[in-house]
């Protein structure tokens, strides 16, 4: 009583309110910029029942923006370094942590498990795949979107109504940059993450006003806002919901380029590392089979590299490694890989090992 005294009081929420909010299943897709004031919004606020899935470690450029994590989180799995500090926030409340990617072959299930799923993803393979599983298991989805000061909001396939499809009917094409390329502005995450977890407590309270069939968009640099409305497309979303999930992984990437984390890079000895960041970048790598060529360079220079050699490809956040990867998967290196991490991943690794 103590502890949700602010929300019982409120005639909108009660005991009643508090007691379904208590009940409630969450599941928070990334638990990075966006999805840490969600996190610690929802566990505040009483859900009964939390799921993180998240297979990135935090590093220290993430102390910016998520700031459900400190100093001596760096190299923590995301998933697990929020369930700590979230239990510690609200121990009345149950917490799962999932130390591995969202994927076609586990999303399903994930849902299944869940009433509401928070896309607090960073990247477009993860947002088709999140909408399209929705569909299948009938979860309505609280979507936030961050670039640079600008930031989306909505929430999709609520009681029926328009999906991420219906705005974005297609993946974008590989070069479309995220926010370790361009950059974000450290308070934006924590204000549209905020404002996702409003829309989730609205869905659970059932106060109406809930953020569907509209796409709101802010400015924070001007403090602007505005909102686009939404027309569903009911046969895309009838398309989605009759076929296999785990047969249409083109509609969530056209990536053909495999990640390989950090430990598996590793154990490869014999594969070539190709770092295509510009030369002035850091940190700077000290590692067995190091090539440096800049992503502008790669295509004159495909002569110098091995097409029938193992080939890592790297660079500051894992964007122009992929797109490198694609220029020499279309030139026959068909062993390509895209490191996950980047150069910043790698360079801790190494100084680990070397300890």
């Amino acid at each position: 009583m103590e502890r949700y005294s602010r929300h019982i009081a409120l005639n909108e929420v009660g005991q009643e309110g508090q007691d379904k909010l208590a009940n409630a299943r969450v599941l928070v897709v990334g638990a990075g910029g966006l999805g840490c004031p969600v996190l610690q919004y929802l566990a505040a606020a009483g859900i009964g029942k939390l799921g993180i899935i998240d297979n990135d470690v935090v590093e220290e450029s993430n102390l910016q923006r998520q700031v459900l994590y400190g100093t001596s989180s760096i190299g923590i799995n995301k998933a697990l370094a929020a369930k700590q500090r979230l239990e510690d926030l609200n121990p009345n409340i149950s917490i799962q942590a999932f130390n591995e990617k969202l994927s076609a072959f586990n999303a399903i299930e994930l849902f299944k498990g869940y009433d509401i799923i928070v896309d607090g993803s960073d990247n477009f393979e993860t947002r088709y795949l999140i909408n399209d599983a929705s569909l299948i298991t009938n979860r309505p989805v609280v979507y936030g979107a961050i670039y640079k000061f600008e930031g989306q909001l909505s929430v999709f396939n609520y009681k029926n109504g328009s999906t991420y499809r219906c705005v974005f009917p297609d993946p974008p094409k590989h070069g479309t940059l995220n926010c370790s390329d361009i950059g974000v502005l450290g308070v934006l995450p924590g204000i549209i993450g905020s404002m996702q977890a409003n829309e989730v407590l609205k869905i659970v309270l059932e106060i109406k006003g809930v953020l569907s069939g509209k796409l709101y968009c802010y400015d924070a640099k001007t403090s602007t806002v505005h909102s686009l409305y939404i027309q569903k497309n009911e046969q895309l979303v009838t398309l989605i919901k009759s076929r296999p999930l785990e047969k249409e992984k083109s509609f969530y990437c056209d990536s053909t380029i495999e990640e390989i984390s950090i430990i598996e890079a590793l154990e490869k000895e014999e594969a070539l590392f190709l770092d295509v960041r510009n030369r002035d970048e850091k940190p700077i790598l000290e590692i067995k089979n190091y090539q440096q060529i800049p992503l502008p360079e790669i295509s004159k220079n495909l002569h110098m590299i091995n097409p029938k050699r193992e080939i890592i490809v790297l660079c500051q956040s894992g964007e122009r490694s992929r797109q490198a990867a694609h220029i020499l998967f279309q030139n026959s290196c068909n062993s390509c890989y895209n490191l996950k991490g980047g150069a910043p991943a790698l360079s801790a690794a190494l100084k680990q090992k070397s300890v």
